[in-house]
Formats: C-alpha cells, sequence, structure tokens
C-alpha cells in the first residue's frame, strides 16, 4: 500500500475487495458499471486538468507556508467583526472534535439529544441578551439574518397593509455597508422598496411596513431607540435591530424597549475571524412570530414514556416545504459555530461575559479619555466598544501599518477603532503610541483601565440574564470538558458509522483538511484587511475557485454564498442579472421539476421568478413533452429551469442534453443543482450537460463537515455570459465588470472552511477524485443489488443501474403498519443513522453510502436492513406493540426491571452480533413532536425548575 497516497486513505474499498463487489453488482470493472450507468454522450473525453495530488505531509507543510503568508495584524476595524478568544477547552473538545463536526442535521431527534441541548443553550443566550421570547437556532451571517428580518416582516404585514400596497422599508445610514448591500439584492426582486436615511430625521409615514436599526451604530455611536419604536408601534410600523451580541452585556435589550426583530452574530462569542466566517448569526423576535421565524427552532417536548426529550419545533426544519410560497429558502444553519457559541456562554456563565464586556468597554473608555489628553476629538457621544476619532487618516495609516495595526478608515480625517476581547494594555499603549507619533506628541504609559463608562444610565442593562443552572455549573475546564462529553455521547456521529443519507453527502471528512482550520495565521484574518495582508487566502480562493471551475466544466466561480440555499439564489439572481443586461426583464418564468428540493421554488420566488412545475413520468425523470410544451407557452418570457442531476431519485438521465438545449432555444438559462456532484465529479458535468451556472455544496462533494446542520458553502460556478454577473462586496471589491450586489456578508462567504475544500482537491488529484466518483456509483449500486428481493428500488436508469444513491419503497409495509418513520428509529437500535426519510418520495428512504465507507461497513448495513425487513414480515397492523413501532430501545428499558415487550430485550437492543462491539444508546424514546409543538418552550428551564426537583 502506498502510505503517501492520500486517495488510498478517503476511499474506504479496497482492491481486494473489488471483485467481491463486481460479482455482486453483475458487471466485469469499474468501467462497464460507469457505461451502464451515465450516458455515454455526456461522459468527458479528457481527464481534469488539475495539479498532481499531494501527500497529507507534504499538504499540510503547504498550509502552513501559506498561511506565513497572511499578515496578521492587530485589527480594530470592527463592522460587525471583531477578535474574540476561544477557549482552548471548547476549541479541542468541539472544533477538533468528529464527534461533534461530523454528526448530521438532527432531523432523528432520538440520537441527537446532545446537539439540540447546546443549540437549546444558545437559544436561550440570545433571547437573554436581545430581551426576546423566541430565538432560532442560528443563521448565516449578520446581514443575511438581517434581510431575513426585512421578508419576515414584510409577509407579516397587516391585512390593510397589503391591500394598500405598502413595500417601503426604511434602514438606518448607521447600518453596516455590507448589511445595506444585502438588502438591496433582497428587496428588488420582491418589489420592497428601501429607504436608507437618518433614523432621528424619519417621519413615521404609514407608506412604510418596517425598519431596521443598528445598535450601536456602524462606528459605534449607541443610540436610545425607546422614543423611536414607540412612535413607530404608534404608525404600525415594525422594528428590526441589528445588535452586538457582547454589548447587549451592558446595554439594555432591544426586547425590552418593544422591537419586533433582533439579529446579530455570535462571532465575539468564541469563533474565529476566519477572513469573514463561517459565523453563527442569531434571530429572535417575539412569540407571536414564532410560525414565521426563518431557519430552525429547537424545541422541548417528551418522548414516549413522558420524559423530556428536545426535537426541531414547528416543523422549521423544512420550512420551504412551502415550496414557491415560502418566505424564506433557509434550509440550513451554522450549527457547528452556534454550539461553540453557546459553550463560551457556559463556560463564562453571566459574570464571566460581564467581565468581559465590562473590560471591553473599560478599554475603549481609557483609550478616549487618552486621546483626548492629547489633542483629538472623538465623535461619539456615547459607545461601548468602538469609538470614532478625528485625526489626519494620511498621517495614521502608514505608522499603523508599520505597526501592523489596523484601524477602519471612514473617510481622510476620520478614524474607527473597536476594542476586543483580545485586546490588551499592551495593545491599548501600542494605538496610543500610533496617534502620538502621527501628532509629533509624547505620551504617558496606561497602568491601568479607568472604572468608568460612557454609557447613560438610561440605555445600561438593568435586567439580568442566563440565570439558568446549565450557565452557572461549568465554570472550571474539567467541568465543561465533561459537560461536553455528556452531550457528545447522546449523538451518533459519522465517527461511529456509516451515515447513509441520500442527497447529502455524508462522506470522510480528513483530519488533515480540518487541521489547518485550528491555525491563528488562518483564523485571526478580519474579512476587511487589504487584500495584500492575506496573501494566503487569496492564494487558496484563488486556486479553490480555479479548480472548481475545471471540474464544473465553467469559466469561473463565486465563493461568496455561504450555504447550497444561497447558492440556487446567487445563481438565479446572475441569471436574472443576465437577462436584464440584454433588456429582457420580461423574462421571470422559471421552470422547476415537480421532484425537485423545496428549496428550488422558494429560491426562485426570492428571486423575482413566477415558478411553473413541470412533470416527471413514471420513472422518475424529467417529463421531456410535458416540459417542452411549458418552454413553447412560456417562450418570451422564460427565465430558466433549474434542474437537479442526476435527478433526486438518482438516476442520468439521457434526455438532459434536449432539456437544455430546448430551454436554450426558448431563451432560457439553466440552473443545476450541485446536491448530487458528487455522482459527476471527472466523470461528466454541468457545462457538458449543457447547463449555464450550478451551485455547489461543498459540505456534501467537496467533504467540508456537516457539523450538525452547518457551516456549509454553496459557490456558485459559471458560463462565461454570466462572468460579468457575480456577487460584489461594498468594502473589498469583488464579482465581476456588473456585479449583482452582495449575497453574504464577506467578500469571499465563509473562507476558513473553504480551507478543506482547497485540501480535498489538492490531495485527490485529478485520479482520486474521479475514482471517488466511481466508488460511490459502485457503493450505491452495491447496496441496490444487496437489499434486492428485501425492498424495491424506485427508480433506476436506462440499464437498470443507480447513480450514487438510490429510493427504497417502503409504502407496502403499511399492510404490515409499519410506516417507513419506523424502519428509521429501528435503524438506530442497530447502530445507523437512517438515510432521508420520505425525500422526494414520501413513504421511501434514500440511501447514498458515498465512497468513503468500506465493504465491512457497506455489508453491516445491509444486514440491519435485512434483518429489519424480517422484522417487518412479522408485524401485524392489529398488533402495534413490536420491535419496530418501539423503537429505538434505551438504555432505561433494556435495564429496567419491568420489560413488557412480546420479544427480549436481546432482540429489542442487540440483534445482531456484531452490534455487541460498538453499542450506540438512543439517550431518549421515540420523541412527540405534536406535544411540543402545541406546549412551545424553546429555551432552557428558569432555575426555579431545577430547584423544585432537587
Amino acid at each position: 500500500m502506498k502510505t503517501d497516497v492520500f486517495a488510498l486513505r478517503h476511499i474506504g474499498i479496497r482492491d481486494e475487495d473489488l471483485n467481491t463487489m463486481f460479482n455482486t453488482v453483475g458487471v466485469e470493472n469499474l468501467e462497464q458499471l460507469i457505461f451502464e450507468t451515465i450516458p455515454e454522450h455526456i461522459r468527458l473525453k479528457e481527464p481534469l486538468k488539475l495539479d498532481p495530488p499531494m501527500s497529507e505531509h507534504k499538504f499540510l507543510a503547504h498550509t502552513e507556508a501559506l498561511s506565513k503568508k497572511n499578515k496578521v495584524f492587530r485589527t480594530y476595524i470592527g463592522l460587525g467583526y471583531h477578535e474574540s478568544l476561544i477557549p482552548s477547552v471548547i476549541k479541542r473538545n468541539i472544533l477538533e472534535n468528529p464527534g461533534w463536526y461530523t454528526a448530521y442535521t438532527p432531523y432523528q431527534a432520538e440520537i441527537a439529544q446532545g446537539r439540540l441541548e447546546a443549540l437549546l443553550n444558545f437559544q436561550t443566550i440570545v433571547s437573554d441578551l436581545t430581551g426576546m421570547k423566541l430565538a432560532n437556532a442560528s443563521l448565516l451571517d449578520e446581514s443575511t439574518a438581517a434581510a431575513e428580518a426585512m421578508t419576515m416582516l414584510f409577509d407579516v404585514r397587516s391585512r390593510e397593509q397589503k391591500k394598500n400596497n405598502i413595500v417601503k422599508f426604511f434602514v438606518s445610514e448607521e447600518i453596516l455597508p455590507q448589511t445595506l448591500s444585502l438588502l438591496k439584492t433582497r428587496s428588488t426582486p420582491l418589489g420592497i422598496e428601501l429607504v436608507i436615511g437618518n433614523h432621528e430625521e424619519f417621519d413615521f409615514s404609514v407608506d412604510f411596513y418596517g425598519t431596521l436599526l443598528q445598535y450601536p451604530g456602524k462606528y459605534g455611536q449607541v443610540y436610545d431607540y425607546a422614543g423611536f419604536v414607540a412612535k413607530a408601534k404608534e404608525n404600525e410600523i415594525k422594528v428590526a435591530v441589528a445588535a452586538d451580541i457582547m454589548s447587549l452585556v451592558l446595554l439594555t435589550p432591544p426586547g425590552d424597549f418593544g422591537v419586533d426583530v433582533v439579529v446579530g452574530t455570535t462571532q465575539r462569542f468564541g469563533i474565529p475571524l476566519g477572513y469573514g466566517g463561517p459565523h453563527a448569526a442569531f434571530f429572535a423576535t417575539k412569540e407571536e412570530f414564532k410560525r414565521n421565524i426563518p431557519g430552525r427552532i429547537i424545541g422541548v417536548t417528551k418522548d414516549t414514556d413522558g420524559k423530556p426529550a428536545l426535537r426541531m419545533a414547528l416543523q422549521t426544519r423544512e420550512q420551504h416545504i412551502k415550496r414557491d410560497k415560502a418566505t424564506s429558502n433557509i434550509c440550513t444553519a451554522q450549527v457547528l459555530l452556534a454550539v461553540m457559541a453557546g459553550m463560551y456562554g457556559v463556560y463564562h456563565g453571566p459574570k464571566g461575559l460581564k467581565y468581559i464586556a465590562s473590560k471591553i468597554h473599560a478599554t475603549a473608555v481609557t483609550l478616549v479619555d487618552t486621546l483626548e489628553n492629547l489633542g483629538l476629538y472623538q465623535v461619539n457621544s456615547a459607545y461601548f466598544d468602538t469609538i470614532t476619532v478625528k485625526a489626519d487618516a494620511k498621517k495614521v495609516r502608514p505608522i499603523a501599518e508599520a505597526n501592523e495595526v489596523n484601524f477602519y478608515y471612514v473617510d481622510n480625517d476620520t478614524i474607527s477603532i473597536a476594542i476586543n476581547e483580545a485586546t490588551s494594555l499592551n495593545d491599548l499603549n501600542q494605538i496610543i503610541s500610533i496617534f502620538a507619533e502621527a501628532l509629533g506628541k509624547s505620551t504617558t504609559e496606561v497602568t491601568s483601565l479607568l472604572n468608568a463608562t460612557s454609557i447613560p444610565s438610561n440605555i445600561q442593562r438593568r435586567s439580568s440574564f442566563m440565570e439558568n443552572k446549565v450557565f452557572n455549573s461549568y465554570h472550571s475546564e474539567t467541568e465543561l470538558m465533561r459537560y461536553i462529553k455528556k452531550l457528545e455521547r447522546k449523538d451518533l456521529a459519522l465517527n461511529h458509522s456509516m451515515i447513509s443519507l441520500g442527497s447529502c453527502t455524508m462522506k470522510l471528512n480528513a483530519a488533515s483538511e480540518m487541521l489547518p482550520l485550528s491555525s491563528s495565521n488562518w483564523g485571526n484574518i478580519h474579512p476587511f484587511v487589504p487584500v495584500d495582508q492575506a496573501v494566503g487566502y487569496q492564494t487558496i480562493l484563488r486556486e479553490l475557485a480555479k479548480d472548481l471551475s475545471v471540474i464544473t466544466g465553467f469559466a469561473d466561480t463565486s465563493l461568496q454564498p455561504n450555504s447550497g440555499a444561497q447558492g440556487e439564489y446567487a445563481g438565479l439572481m446572475v441569471i436574472r442579472a443576465y437577462h436584464e443586461s440584454r433588456g429582457e426583464s420580461q423574462r421571470n418564468i422559471c421552470l422547476i421539476p415537480s421532484s425537485a428540493h423545496g428549496t428550488n421554488p422558494a429560491s426562485a420566488v426570492m428571486a423575482g421568478m413566477k415558478v411553473v412545475v413541470t412533470k416527471t413520468d413514471e420513472k422518475g425523470n424529467i417529463d421531456v413533452a410535458d416540459l417542452e410544451e411549458k418552454a413553447k407557452l412560456h417562450s418570451d418570457n422564460l427565465a430558466a429551469l433549474m434542474v437537479t442531476y442526476p435527478s433526486t431519485h438518482g438516476v442520468f438521465e439521457s434526455s438532459i442534453k434536449q432539456i437544455t438545449k430546448l430551454i436554450h432555444d426558448h431563451g432560457g438559462q439553466v440552473y443545476m443543482d450541485g446536491a448530487n456532484m458528487n455522482a459527476q465529479v471527472g466523470l461528466t458535468n454541468p457545462a457538458t450537460i449543457g447547463a449555464d451556472v450550478c451551485h455547489l455544496n461543498l459540505h456534501k462533494t467537496f467533504a467540508i463537515p456537516h457539523g450538525g446542520g452547518g457551516p456549509g458553502v454553496g459557490p456558485i460556478c459559471v458560463a462565461p455570459q454570466l462572468v460579468p454577473f457575480l456577487p460584489s462586496n461594498p468594502v473589498i471589491t469583488t464579482g465581476g465588470e456588473d456585479a449583482i450586489t452582495a449575497i453574504s456578508a464577506a467578500p469571499w462567504g465563509s473562507s476558513l472552511v473553504c480551507l478543506i475544500s482547497y485540501g480535498y482537491i489538492k490531495m485527490l488529484g485529478e485520479y482520486g477524485l474521479t475514482q471517488s466518483t466511481k466508488i460511490a456509483i459502485l457503493n450505491a449500486n452495491y447496496i441496490k443489488h444487496k437489499l434486492e428481493g428485501k425492498f424495491d428500488v424506485l427508480y433506476t436508469g436506462e440499464k437498470g443501474r443507480a447513480a450514487h444513491e438510490m429510493i427504497l419503497d417502503c409504502r407496502p409495509f403499511k399492510k404490515n403498519g409499519i410506516e417507513v418513520t419506523d424502519i428509521a428509529k429501528r435503524l438506530m437500535d442497530y447502530g445507523f443513522h437512517a438515510p432521508t426519510v420520505s425525500f422526494p418520495v414520501a413513504g421511501t428512504v434514500m440511501i447514498e453510502p458515498t465512497e468513503s465507507e468500506n465493504l465491512a461497513e457497506l455489508d453491516r448495513f445491509c444486514e440491519a436492513m435485512t434483518s429489519i425487513r424480517a422484522e417487518i414480515d412479522e408485524s401485524n397492523a392489529n398488533e402495534p406493540n413490536n420491535v419496530l413501532k418501539n423503537a429505538p430501545h434505551t438504555l432505561e428499558m433494556a435495564t429496567t426491571d419491568d420489560w413488557q415487550f412480546p420479544y427480549s430485550r436481546q432482540k429489542a437492543t442487540f440483534p445482531l452480533p456484531y452490534i455487541a462491539e460498538n453499542k450506540f444508546w438512543p439517550s431518549v424514546r421515540r420523541v412527540d413532536d405534536a406535544y411540543g409543538d402545541r406546549n412551545l418552550i424553546c429555551t432552557c428551564a428558569p432555575i426555579e425548575a431545577y430547584m423544585e426537583t432537587e
């Protein structure tokens, strides 16, 4: 074995396994299988032109060398991003721990109670600090959260406002520039009219449905918004506030003065800057909007035994099932980052947060005092951490940069300085010395911080927060380490067993891909530093974009979208801009097959398009005749077709080129959803099939871990005609010559985790990437054949092959009283996470094994499914007290003296011999979703609840 070949470590199947698998599948070799799976006319004729693969050792040395090309200055730019101190216990036990970063979205609550508790902690911190009743389990970044607030408030306008077509939304000029850019992107297609101005001069006209304020303002000024909010309420205008979460430790929470929504980022709660992300945004609102809140909410419910359990509440995990009626296409979150931010709150507790916030504020106050003693004027009358100084920027900047310090230069005579958690006395004195040198003056060294405040008493926080037991119990490293481990043990992640989720591609997230993320040379770069300070990042991002363009066959790539849903939206907005540039703005019809992922129609509506659904035939393929009929009908107004390839049903449709040509012939563009790209890389690509733009899920095909439900990255790759419209950023120039406004807050989105996909491509190279695709297809077909006769595969290609995934039909088992959910829950007893349930067809499971799994694991899974099939045959619709209906079985059930089930404990908990070697115990029995929705609780229990039970 070549120990320096990464592909042999990433791909689970060994050479000696292949003949066994070929015999099972019924082929002579891999090439025959690929020939029978992928239509010949779309196969690539040449290998991908990529760099030769690196060994893991060489890659780590390479990224270390590149990291040193980044200049890690002391940075006080602010604008929503601040250096934060990551507690080592959180860094080591969560960020660097595959038990946390390889877990999947908690759709199966019984084996995700640890993550769910961590997210409940996060929601409680957000609710407490903002003063709002309800918070979700995170969004993508502050700017997109603000855009979600704007659109949610638009959706909940009063009947009278909708009748009178009230579409104006006021945005304070104090808003962060990247947020304003994103608001422009989101508002235009929906017909929302943005009005930007001074909130102190706002006239509260009835023409407005909502407003957005920044708290504190973008350059640090803290305003008392109570009067503004009161007047807005009088005029039925709803108010959203974008707030700095650390400032809310000391400032009056927006909920206390009656706002409707509070958004922001938790980046400064122990999350690296990472050149822009990933970071967990927050979204908090009133309980009356619980059915409208975007993203996911974690709620408290009970299990079969009536014991407390957690799960995703109110169907928010699939808000996009509303399809073209959805107001948001969000189907993911930043779970790993939200878990880290929540643990930061757990570790420090309310007293620790007060200490940190007070120190930040005292440092800012001391800086102002010293600078004013030098004769400088500080503009802000009230501030938390960010001050605005009148000084000659042309004199200050070269001195600052020579001392490796970054400030934000508002204009030639205005400089903004944002103090952060990491700012020490030495840093403070360095800042002072820079200004003293620019003024030609000397200054005395500061040896202690002033005990003073700039925050007026009327906007100082009076209310308590985070009084729950969990925030007042784990303040030593030993305590927190054990708490993290306790939660981790409740969750099934990829480090325990295969997670064969169709469409979600849960593959190996290699340690060598992950290690660079822990480096401060990658973690401590602010997204708005001059690009010459981020040469290492620029090299990696440029190379990654180039490689993704090669893999897809397209001309260029934007890495800005920081989720798959954002990638969808970005692709459609680029298509929209292209049509407008040609004077064809009437093109607003988007054709979407009925089998498409629910985010597709939601994204199309958000992009201002009208969705027309096309039929699929009995084999699950696009009905070409119906598509042609609708393309002709809407020829003058056709904007795009959204297509997933291979199809959502796991089939390479041979008519794909005919389909894309049809759309082009009628003036439309083809958007390809990249969810199933793991079946394409190195064998075919979106350009070859005739697409014009695709988004890629880097958290699927390109190995970024799912992190329990995020982070994700969804870059878009585009054909030459769409390159000019790739998205921009208002602070750092990105995008094409005619760029659309921002899609996410940071110029290159979640740059830090792009290192993972960069490593994945560079270490696999052309051969490894192509072989990965082939083995993914082989593994899927192996499972298909192993389960033949036991489960019906719903759709196959023309030669009877599956792509990289397949759909098993579980609907016939209803005659035995067994639903697909029962199979999903029973798999937990066998140590497996369920495949994708009831998507894209209700009553089915969609299985995708990926290339990373070895033959033994595939066999274990097939053995489990075969055993469950036998259990189904034993079941009777008239006798629901059976092993499937009672699944999953917990340790508490197995060890009770009172066993009242008509089957043995062994059958319940150890149905096959392999399970004894590595048993996973679900921590709760089957959860009751309906009860939790009727009795919605989305924060931790108050301290009094613990007192009552102890």
